[in-house]
């Protein structure tokens, strides 16, 4: 089971302040300088493996709720659609409507995320306006174009 790391700022009163000292030889020796208010979480190998775990662990968890809806007939479907946006950063206009292949019969439905693409600049995600027959969605990042291959997943609830 993944265990959360609850990450801390290094924080240091004045902040951003450095001494410097010349040495003979025509080096200088920089040191930051100043109090610690709060010690920050270890940026090491054991916080970041931890992080991969439990990434790991969460697509494990997705590949299983899929295999399992998938035996017990629930319905399935996949898809791909690209957003586009044109406004500029903050702003964005990507939102887009997509339409299911079949209506479903209720708006209980379940939408994966399986890939991005590009994976930088996209942000989140967002699903909203859930009806029988379709969905919207859009990103809330600076990318201009995003291709997004997704999931709906329902039947389980009637």
């Amino acid at each position: 089971m993944y265990s959360r790391t609850y990450w801390l700022d290094h924080v240091v009163s004045p902040s951003d302040t450095y001494a410097v000292v010349i040495n003979g030889d025509g080096t200088e020796k920089i040191t930051r300088t100043g109090t610690v208010m709060q010690q920050g979480t270890p940026k090491d190998q054991a916080h970041f493996n931890n992080m991969e775990e439990g990434i790991f662990d969460g697509q494990l968890m997705a590949n299983l709720l899929l295999n399992y809806a998938r035996q017990m007939g629930w319905d399935i479907e996949t898809g791909t659609k690209t957003l586009t946006n044109t406004a500029t950063y903050p702003f964005n206009n990507s939102q887009s409507t997509v339409a299911l292949a079949k209506a479903k019969e209720s708006t209980n439905y379940i939408v994966l995320i399986q890939s991005v693409t590009p994976d930088f600049a996209v942000g989140d995600i967002k699903i909203t306006d859930k009806l029988i027959n379709g969905f919207k969605m859009a990103y809330d990042g600076s990318a201009s174009t995003a291709t997004i291959v997704y999931t709906v997943i329902s039947g389980y609830m009637k």
